[in-house]
């Protein structure tokens, strides 16, 4: 059965255009024009994810996820604008996926949301004892990453990641010491045939290295190698 994909926006030439993508990957899509007619709808049949706009009126995204997580845990992708790093910050913090910045790449994010719905499968399988064997934890010093849960502590210490950054982080942890390249890196994060700039992979690790000295202002695991990448510290 096709996944059902949740779109709540107010603009309606992004809820027609997303919609139009996610049909042509063979999603199902259920739109709405405001958070309180999604809320009402999402909490008597939940989607198998929903992407949603921050900034509405009646009911933004942010009050629209923390009414649903009182009830579901489906998977949610915010659209933020530039200027919303705050939301973003909340909107992770109350148990969203990932985001995405307008203006944005369909293909971009129609690869957030088969790499999320990969993992929402996966947990699902999980919990009904159907899936392979969970991959072990990573442990890299203080580092502790549980790759089947989308769990990360640093020192003991818990963060909030987006998928994304979570998946730079595990390709730089896998092989620490070893520089990875900003192509090597975009491979890890998006997997799909996905155009990303170079810049994006920079402001992903600029994300990381703060939120990693939120918990501990001494962070300096990740290096930069001028010209050729980035890389985990070995020691």
């Amino acid at each position: 059965m096709s996944a059902q994909i949740a779109l709540v926006d107010d603009d309606r030439n992004i809820l027609t255009s997303v919609s139009i993508a996610m049909q042509a990957e063979g999603y199902v899509t259920r739109i709405y024009s405001d958070g309180e007619a999604a809320l009402k709808a999402l909490l008597d049949n939940p989607a198998d994810l929903g992407i949603f706009d921050i900034k509405m009126p009646r009911m933004d995204g942010l009050e629209l996820l923390r009414r649903l997580r009182e009830k579901s845990d489906m998977p949610v992708i915010f659209l933020t604008s530039k200027d919303e790093e705050l939301d973003e910050a909340l909107g992770l913090a109350m148990g969203a996926d990932d985001y995405i910045t307008k203006p944005f790449s369909q293909r971009l994010l129609i690869a957030r949301v088969k790499a999320i719905l990969r993992r929402a499968t996966y947990d699902k399988a999980v919990v009904n004892g159907e899936s392979e064997p969970e991959p072990d934890p990573m442990v890299r010093g203080k580092l502790e990453m549980d790759p089947a849960r989308h769990h990360v502590k640093w020192d003991g210490r818990s963060l909030t990641l987006t998928v994304t950054e979570f998946m730079i982080l595990e390709a730089l942890a896998n092989r620490p010491g070893v520089v990875r390249t900003r192509d090597q890196l975009m491979d890890a994060a998006y997997q799909d045939d996905v155009y990303v700039d170079d810049r994006t992979i920079d402001s992903h690790i600029k994300r990381l290295r703060r939120k990693f000295r939120e918990i501990d202002p001494e962070f300096t695991a990740i290096d930069t190698l001028y010209g050729a990448g980035y890389r985990f510290a070995d020691s």
